[in-house]
């Protein structure tokens, strides 16, 4: 990214006026990263944690798989799934609040003995399924910010602080040898004045 700037005093200003708020925002930038990269690892944790949970659940009850065929899906429904929204890192992430059900009613004595038990698994299941979806999406999310916020430390300390500096250096230096040049024709003019008034 080339930086735009002319050589006089005021560019000069401008330049050190922008070198200065990246050179402030970059350590912040620089902590967000890291945390945003802690809750991302955080994330991805807690969606193993609670696939891993799952995936025993099921295995555990493959045993009565067999009883499943006799269960009806119509009893338990999900109704509404409440939800609400925590700032990470100032980013918004999903937290789920509650799974509701709508329960169908059914007669204990038509039914086989396991159905209360059945239903409350199935009512486990389903809100782990959630929360693990709940879970992938904030990591997502946050993982997402975690690269738009690196790729801005990234250009803030690989390519404009640098280039910031460069150009506040080109700057800087012209404006001296053109001090100097003026001072160098100063004593060049105040001389051959003096030698005009000695001769005359």
């Amino acid at each position: 990214m080339a930086i735009r700037f002319q050589y006089n005093k005021t560019s000069l200003q401008d330049l050190g006026k922008q070198l200065k708020v990246r050179q402030r925002a970059l350590p912040t930038l620089q902590n967000k990263e890291s945390a945003l990269r802690m809750e991302v690892k955080k994330a991805k944790d807690q969606v193993a944690g609670i696939g891993a949970a799952f995936d025993a659940k099921l295995t555990e009850l493959e045993g009565i798989a067999r009883l499943w065929n006799e269960f009806n899906p119509a009893l338990l429904t999900v109704k509404d799934v409440r939800f609400g929204v925590k700032k990470i890192a100032g980013v918004k992430t999903p937290i789920l609040e509650e799974v509701i059900f709508d329960e169908k009613g059914y007669s204990f004595f038509a039914l086989p003995s396991w159905y209360p038990d059945g239903l409350e698994l199935v009512r486990e299941l389903v809100s782990r399924a959630f929360e693990r979806e709940f879970f992938l999406r904030k990591m997502r999310l946050l993982d997402f910010a975690r690269k738009k916020t690196t790729q801005k430390v990234n250009l803030y300390e690989k390519v404009q602080i640098p280039g910031f500096e460069d150009a506040i250096r080109k700057i800087k230096r012209f404006l001296e040898d053109e001090d100097n040049l003026s001072k160098s024709a100063q004593k060049i003019v105040k001389n051959r004045a003096k030698d005009m008034e000695d001769v005359g």
